[in-house]
């Protein structure tokens, strides 16, 4: 029997675009591999539509008829990024309906997104995180610079938001615009290292594995622009000997397990002198072909069409979390 999945992409962040980006693909890849797809969108203002802005019109509907798209459906594959979709919104829909979902629940949605709270888990289990500070927006006439610095919104994605600050003014001007996305801001010292990537992945019978690192090469900070106008170039698998191979890939195993993650998750560092630092987790990362999870699986010998068709098969109904 064919099994219909529900992809839902767009959403009401400054990742929108971005998420249709990987909805397509997503829905591309299941259609080739011989899953009937149902597409839903979320647009910018709240309204669910099925189909999407890349793959054709669709009447404009409601989260009630929404909700029948999602009833038909086998399993549901959230593909929207950041709040209100990666932060366990989209998860706590599924777990409501008792719909087996693609990717991690509401607990480990919700702590990868916030950066603040990633930290504190990341210490907690002894992985090394940049100093740093959590500030709130009324809080910014108020921080005095000392060095330089990276801010960050506590929860967004996509580098939105993130800037490298180097004298007072601007810090000021970092602050303000990260305070447009969200009222907590984090503010780190700058970590010198290489960018590396590793992504891990929850099989269906609960096995989990890291794939091959990514390194990320950018001239300065990689933020939102050299994420998308392809300036940045990748390297996987990285160039790296097996003490630090098997540091970073101990530390995302560690990390992922921590979070409780579920499906695919990318964990990001840099890799210092003294070792791996988390920059940040990703539950629901980016996952167009030419994305940086899927070149890393393809480096460890399973293709995009696999890699998205085993993702399915990892689907579980989330549970709440008090459970």
């Amino acid at each position: 029997m064919t099994r219909r999945i529900a992809v839902i992409g767009g959403g009401q962040n400054a990742e929108h675009d971005v998420s249709l980006a990987t909805a397509a693909a997503i829905a591309q890849a299941l259609r080739s591999s011989g899953f009937a797809v149902d597409a839903l969108t979320i647009d910018r203002d709240g309204t669910w539509r099925q189909g999407s802005d890349a793959l054709g019109p669709g009447a404009i509907t409601s989260l009630a008829a929404a909700l029948g798209v999602i009833e038909r459906a086998d399993v549901v594959f959230p593909a929207i990024h950041g709040p209100s979709g990666e932060d366990g919104t989209l998860a706590a829909l599924c777990a409501l309906a008792h719909k087996p979902m693609v990717g991690s629940g509401l607990r480990a949605g919700a702590l990868g997104m916030d950066k603040w709270t990633t930290k504190l888990v990341a210490d907690a289990v002894g992985i090394h995180t940049a100093p740093g500070r959590l500030v709130t927006a009324a809080e910014i006439a108020d921080i005095e610079f000392k060095t330089d610095v990276v801010v960050k919104p506590a929860s967004a994605g996509s580098s939105f938001g993130v800037a490298l600050a180097r004298d007072p003014s601007e810090l000021c001007d970092a602050l303000r615009c990260a305070a447009r996305l969200d009222d907590r801001i984090l503010v780190e010292d700058v970590v010198l290292g290489r960018e590396i990537d590793v992504a891990v992945l929850r099989e269906a019978d609960g096995r989990r594995w890291a794939s091959p690192p990514l390194e990320i090469h950018a001239d300065g900070l990689f933020d939102t622009q050299s994420k998308y106008d392809g300036s940045a170039r990748f390297s996987v698998p990285a160039d790296l000997d097996e003490a630090d191979r098997a540091a970073l890939t101990g530390a995302a195993l560690r990390m992922f397990d921590a979070l409780g993650c579920a499906g695919v998750a990318r964990i990001d560092f840099f890799l210092t002198d003294h070792g791996p630092v988390l920059n940040e987790v990703n539950t629901m990362p980016g996952m167009t072909a030419q994305s940086q999870v899927p070149r890393m699986f393809a480096a460890a010998g399973l293709p995009y069409e696999q890699l998205v068709a085993r993702l399915v098969d990892t689907a579980t109904v989330p549970v709440p979390t008090s459970s």
